[in-house]
This record gives structure tokens, C-alpha cells and sequence, in this order.
């Protein structure tokens, strides 16, 4: 079962996953012009390729706990990747509760049916800004991986038989080209609009990575540490990229010219507009909240050693995270960013 099938993420792992050949596909996605997309696509790709993958759209959101169990519990799913998540910094920074009920609530409510009924595996997709979050959303998948954390330790004693204790897997890669919100279409829009290109500050670098080669590095760190109750992986995405050069690289690359070039007439190049950094943005982003990496058996694929977060301290978290009706939205932004905080002083010393 892929949740969040639809998405950027959660399509490619879907199309990757359908070569593979399993038995049965869910697709559990809550946006349905995006279920019908991907449910498409892939029918149509199991029909070229005369494949006999049975393919199942469920129309839900990861919110409905119930649902979530239903769906786990009908199909016998095996393996679960877990990419739903609400994504946009800005947009999540003026809907903490929503952010904080799909992002936290969601990934408890999909990763704690996975334990219940016994799933193999359960992969997390997790982002560059969980690591010490300075915004609402990343705040949110961070407390999503201390959840999966947390999960992974809640009953080792409980089952007599260790090999139906459901394995939990923790990836974390940053921002994946051509995906929604991604800083490219969004440059090649204004550039084709005649300008300006607009960029949060002079400075500002991103890890990238294509949503192909993202997508087949989670299904292979899917398969590492098969023995490990929980591993936390990071795409080694290589040096972060300055947006400020890929701006321009696309500008010069578009057959434009800058208005800042000496020799371009000033007139009809394109701008850069510097807008500031937007509430919760960083300057540069991490992958590893401490310095304990060890490789893989893949060279794309890095293991962060880092300390794990008790089931009863989740606990503690998700019940001062439950909504409060007299609890004002910049009060639970900092809370979420105290609960990150206190968790990421564990790794840095």
C-alpha cells in the first residue's frame, strides 16, 4: 500500500513498485482527481506490459484511523510506504492544526495499524526539514519520525514470535525536482512570463534530486538492515545546489539574459527579485541531525546513527499536540518546535 499515491513521491514509488510485479497495489490517496490519475496510468501500464498486478483505488485520507485499518486489514497488505503528507512550508505555517493532523496524527494513526495487524514493513517518507526544523511542517515530520520511533519499541516483548514484529523504516531525502511547489517550473514560469524571478534570499541552497532517482533509492532502502527494528536512512543527494546560479543557469539556458548582465540590454532581461526569507525557511538545509553516519551497501544511501525517543515520551507529545479549543495557533507552533528541539539535543553532542 502506497499512501499518498497521488503525490509527486507516492506516484513514482507506485510506478516502480507496479515493475516489481506484487500480487496487489493499494493506492489510498485523498485527493481524487490524483487517485484517478495515478489509478489510470498504471492500469494502462499494466495493460501495455501484460502484467497482473491487481490494482485497488481507495478514495481516503490518513486522518480516518478506522479506514486506515479497514483498508490494512481487507487487502492483507504486506509492506507499506507511507509518502502522504501535507509538504508546502508557507502553506502549512498558516494551518498548524491541519499540518499537525495529516503530518503527526496521520503517521501515527497508518504506522500504529501496521503494528496492530502485524504489516512486514512500514517506510516512512521523511524530508531534509525534519532536521532541527525551524518551520511548522518539518516540525510536524519530525515528531512523525520520533512516532515511528516510538512505534518500533511500543511491544517487543508483547509478540512471543519476533519475525511479525512489523519493521519500521525511516528515509529522508530533500526537495525533488518537478515536483509541486518545486523552485524549476516555478522559475521557467517567470522566465516565460518575461520575469522576475523571484528567490527568498542571495544565499539560500537546496539538496535535489530527480523524483525517479528518489524513488527507486527508498524502495531499495526498504531492503537494507532487514534484522533492525527501525533504521533511519538519508539519500546521499550530494553538495546543495545555490538557487541563486540555478536561476540564473535557467535564465541563460532559456535564451534570456539578466538585467544585471554588463553587456544585455536592460530593458528587456529578466530580473531577480529578492522577496526575504518566509516564516520557518532556512538559509541551508541538513540531512543528519548528528554526526554518527555510517554507508550502506548502496553508496546513495547513508544510515544515521541517532538516538531514539521512548514510546511513553511520544506518547507524552501526541497527547499536548491532541487539539485544545483555547490553544492559539502561535502557541502550538512553539510547542512542536519545543518538542523538536529537546528531542534533536539528544544527537548533537
Amino acid at each position: 500500500m502506497v499512501t499518498g499515491a497521488g503525490g509527486s513521491i507516492g506516484s513514482e514509488l507506485c510506478l516502480q513498485i507496479l515493475a516489481l510485479k506484487p500480487d496487489l497495489m493499494v493506492l489510498f490517496e485523498h485527493s481524487e482527481p490524483s487517485l484517478y490519475k495515478i489509478n489510470i496510468e498504471l492500469i494502462n501500464l499494466c495493460k501495455a506490459k501484460n502484467c497482473n498486478v491487481k490494482i485497488i483505488p481507495i478514495l481516503g485520507s490518513i486522518t480516518n484511523k478506522q479506514h486506515v485499518e479497514n483498508t490494512i486489514k481487507s487487502f492483507g497488505i504486506q509492506t507499506i510506504y507511507h509518502a502522504a503528507a501535507y509538504k508546502h512550508v508557507t502553506l502549512i505555517e498558516n494551518n498548524i492544526r491541519a499540518g499537525i493532523q495529516n503530518n503527526i496524527f496521520g503517521t501515527y494513526n497508518v504506522g500504529q495499524a501496521a503494528l496492530n495487524l502485524q504489516v512486514e514493513n512500514f517506510i516512512l517518507i521523511s524530508t531534509d526539514k525534519a532536521v532541527r526544523p525551524t518551520s511548522v511542517m518539518g516540525a510536524t515530520k519530525r515528531i512523525a519520525e520520533l512516532v515511528v520511533q516510538g512505534l518500533s519499541q511500543k511491544y517487543p516483548a508483547e509478540n512471543i514470535d519476533q519475525s511479525k514484529n512489523t519493521r519500521f523504516v525511516i528515509v529522508r531525502f530533500g526537495n525533488v525536482l518537478g515536483s509541486s511547489g518545486s523552485v524549476v517550473p516555478l522559475f521557467q514560469k517567470q522566465i516565460t512570463s518575461g520575469g522576475p524571478i523571484t528567490i527568498t534570499h542571495p544565499e539560500v541552497t537546496r539538496f535535489f534530486m530527480t523524483i525517479p532517482e528518489a524513488s527507486q533509492l527508498v524502495l531499495h532502502a526498504g531492503s537494507i538492515n532487514l534484522n533492525k527494528k527501525c533504521s533511519i536512512f538519508a539519500l546521499n543527494m550530494g553538495d546543495p545546489v545555490s538557487i541563486l546560479s540555478l536561476a540564473k543557469q535557467l535564465v541563460y539556458l532559456s535564451g534570456h539574459h539578466l538585467k544585471t548582465d554588463e553587456s544585455s540590454d536592460s530593458e528587456s532581461g529578466i530580473a531577480i527579485r529578492y522577496t526575504g526569507l518566509q516564516k520557518g525557511e532556512k538559509i541551508h538545509e541538513e540531512l543528519f541531525i548528528g554526526k554518527k553516519i555510517t554507508s550502506t551497501e548502496h553508496p546513495m544511501i547513508l544510515e544515521a546513527q541517532e538516538s531514539f525517543c521512548e514510546w511513553a515520551r511520544v506518547e507524552n507529545i501526541l497527547d499536548q499536540l491532541k487539539p485544545q479549543p483555547n490553544t492559539s495557533a502561535d502557541q502550538i507552533r512553539q510547542l512542536l518546535l519545543k518538542f523538536t528541539e529537546e528531542e534533536t539535543s539528544n544527537d548533537n553532542s
